[in-house]
């Protein structure tokens, strides 16, 4: 029964996959129209005015040409096309597709049989799809059986082919983020740091005190100084501007004279009529002068922190990691992100006030994973056909159509989660904004530490276990019980967990293609906002919700690779899938706003030695409840050779994803004295890091007013 379900929910997946990927064939060669799905690709064909507006019947045909444009693409050109964070997120499926080709070989061909062979469930080989997926799996498999060596002699294999490919993967990403260093541009984040609880100064502003201050112990590699303002207040002018500037720009191409005066009453029924374009004109000059003024006020605001940057790599890197004065509170230092990824909002946080947040932010975290065990709880109940009649008598009739099980069993508990899943991502988004980073990539990264966590958490142990939250905290309270419970509870979910691959993992993978809901955001966007239809920015790829769903599908096919192997095939469709679209989204639909040179990928690391202990934990309790102690107790040496080859890894690799060391920055300094336009770059250093809030307003007046900026620049 539970076989045939699954059936039906990879039917109903493949039937949208297929659905999706035609569609997108078809949206693929007619660019021009849809923004949404190509907007690098259709940036570079209007540039290029190549393709005619004519109607051709070929043009609605289905092609794979994106597929082949997508498996050729290289890694130079992914380099350098989405920078080293985007090569990282391609070789995660790379490294994925290579773990679990040796784990489907071992998996199906030798676990997979002897699983099914056994007789400890059921000795009748009859009716395969009517059989549960418990006879795929180890619980098949007799007590004490002299089988269930070969399932201890796998995960001892499996454990060193995972670390050794790791190792290779580490070695590999290590090499290419000091590659990458090497073969970049002097970027302004390189010679410049953040400069946090300045001390104040009797007789001195805060700005004179940082010149001071450096010109004194850094005189050699000192250069300039940015100073950071309160600036929260013009934020909202600012944005206001904007916003009446494109609804300006909008009336204009739309050219309609009749639909440019109203009535200046109440909601444009009474008074006398006025002009529009006059009216908007005139009130945006007058915000133009409010930002100006606010500017001049605020200029005297300074915030005790500070970009401060210096004449070269190294020197930077020395005021860095040395401290800087005999208090350790003040004057401490952190390294500065690109000016493009400068999070602004909370430099004017005092450090009471950035702690607060934290808390709440826990406190936040903690009511969030409370609050999610109501869906988990539905999907259990759904995937409970039982369950669900008690629930709901008056259902009965109806669940006992084949039908209509199949479909609620097989596909409904895991898209109702995913459903419900949704919405999580921007919340984790939101909570690691408001704790006080100083960098969008930082935010990212917090957000996607927090949304891997969130979902083995929720997704995993809610789903296995199948408790309240203070019985799951309970059994992990009790360490000596973990194995035991783990052993007993995992198995039995594997159909759940093939289920979800297919209903999360496929459909995402293929709505991903799509881009359906940017589609729609696109034409609202359109119609309320009032953007030309020829304006559109560029996204770029959402690390922080896409790489912890890889890593959780990586999870879970660590975990079950030798408890119920059948869940191998499906997550390797899923790599190969995601291998081949992400690829072409890269190539076509995204473009980086930031770049962090690599820095996901000790999350990657960390998420992989994660599943394999928890492998190791699992496999420990299965040959316990399957009466084979001795192979019980040979395992536990695995967890421990896994910490060890961890340790290594995060000694060996981890400090270059920290800093690069002075072999690497002395050279590039080094380097720097022969280019021709390292005048011009410090030149340009000197504002790289001014508050985009207190720069001078762009957008064009209807008189000949002067636009000069009331404000002026304080760096030195």
């Amino acid at each position: 029964m539970i076989l045939s379900a699954l059936l039906t929910s990879v039917g109903i997946n493949f039937g949208l996959c297929l659905l999706f990927f035609t569609l997108y064939s078809i949206l693929r060669k007619q660019p021009g129209n849809l923004y949404v799905y190509a907007p690098r690709l259709v940036d570079k064909e209007k540039s290029q005015q190549q393709e005619s507006d004519d109607f051709y019947l070929e043009r609605l045909l289905p092609s794979a040409g994106w597929v082949r444009n997508a498996w050729q693409l290289s890694e130079d050109e992914i380099l350098s096309i989405s920078g080293l964070d985007g090569l990282v997120f391609t070789r995660i499926f790379t490294f994925s597709l290579k773990v679990f080709t040796v784990a489907g070989v071992i998996g199906i061909s030798i676990l997979l049989p002897i699983n099914y062979f056994g007789n400890q469930l059921s000795d009748d080989f009859g009716h395969l799809p009517n059989k549960s997926l418990d006879s795929f799996s180890i619980s098949n498999v007799n007590d004490g059986s002299n089988r269930l060596w070969v399932h201890f002699s796998a995960a001892y294999i499996f454990t060193g082919v995972v670390c050794y490919l790791l190792y290779c993967e580490h070695k590999y990403m290590s090499a290419k983020r000091i590659a990458y260093f090497y073969s970049s541009k002097p970027q302004p984040h390189q010679f410049t740091i953040l400069v946090r609880s300045i001390p104040s100064s009797s007789g001195r502003n805060l700005s004179e005190t940082v010149e001071s201050f450096f010109t004194e112990y850094h005189p050699s590699t000192y250069l300039s100084h940015s100073m950071v303002h309160r600036t929260s207040k013009i934020q909202d002018l600012i944005n206001d501007a904007d916003k009446l500037y494109r609804k300006l720009g909008c009336m204009k191409s739309n050219n309609h004279s009749q639909q440019n005066f109203r009535r200046d009453g109440f909601l444009g029924l009474i008074g006398r009529k006025v002009n529009l374009l006059d009216h908007y004109e005139k009130k945006l000059e007058d915000l133009e002068d409010n930002v100006r003024m606010e500017q001049n006020l605020l200029a005297a605001e300074e915030v005790p922190a500070a970009f401060v940057s210096f004449k070269s790599r190294f020197g930077a890197a020395v005021a860095l990691h040395i401290q800087q004065g005999v208090n350790p509170t003040e004057w401490v230092t952190e390294r500065a992100p690109e000016p493009q990824d400068v999070h602004w909002a909370f430099f004017s946080a005092s450090f009471i006030k950035r702690w607060i947040f934290k808390l709440v932010v826990l406190v936040a975290s903690f009511a969030l994973i409370v609050l999610f065990l109501i869906p988990v709880v539905i999907v259990q109940g759904l995937a409970n056909l039982d369950q669900l009649e008690k629930w709901f008598p008056f259902l009965k009739g109806i669940l006992s159509l084949t039908v209509v099980s199949q479909v609620i069993t097989g596909y409904l508990p895991s898209l109702i989660l995913q459903l419900f899943l949704f919405f999580v991502p921007p919340i984790m988004l939101t909570f690691s904004a408001i704790q006080g980073y100083i960098s969008r990539s930082q935010i990212e990264r917090s957000a996607c530490s927090k949304m891997l966590w969130f979902i083995i958490w929720n997704i995993f142990f809610a789903n296995v276990l199948s408790g309240s939250a203070f019985y799951l905290v309970n059994v992990f309270l009790e360490p000596k019980n973990i194995p035991r419970v783990l052993a007993e509870a995992v198995p039995g979910q594997a159909s759940f967990f093939i289920s979800y691959v297919v209903t999360s993992g496929w459909t995402n993978l293929s709505s991903e293609l799509f881009r359906l809901i940017p589609l729609v955001c696109s034409f609202w966007k359109r119609i309320f906002s009032g953007k030309d239809g020829d304006e559109f920015e560029v996204p770029s790829i959402p690390y922080y919700n896409d790489i912890p769903t890889i890593l959780f599908f990586g999870l879970l096919g660590i975990t079950y690779f030798f408890l119920s192997p059948l869940i191998l095939p499906f997550l390797l469709v899923y790599f190969c899938l995601g291998y081949i679209i992400f690829r072409n989204q890269l190539l076509n639909v995204y473009a980086p706003k930031y770049e962090t040179a690599g820095m996901f990928w000790p999350i990657v690391h960390n998420s992989t030695i994660f599943s394999l202990i928890l492998m190791h934990i699992i496999a420990i309790g299965i040959f316990g409840l399957k009466k084979l102690p001795l192979a019980s107790s040979l395992i536990i040496p695995l967890p421990v050779l896994t910490l060890i080859f961890n340790a290594y890894c995060q000694n060996r690799f981890l400090p270059l994803f920290k800093a690069y060391p002075t072999e690497c920055l002395i050279k590039k300094d080094r380097e720097d004295l022969n280019e021709a336009g390292m005048t011009e770059f410090y030149d340009k250093l000197v504002t790289a890091y001014q508050d985009p809030a207190l720069r001078p307003v762009q957008h064009a007046r209807s008189s000949d007013r002067d636009t000069s900026p009331l404000l002026h620049s304080t760096e030195v």
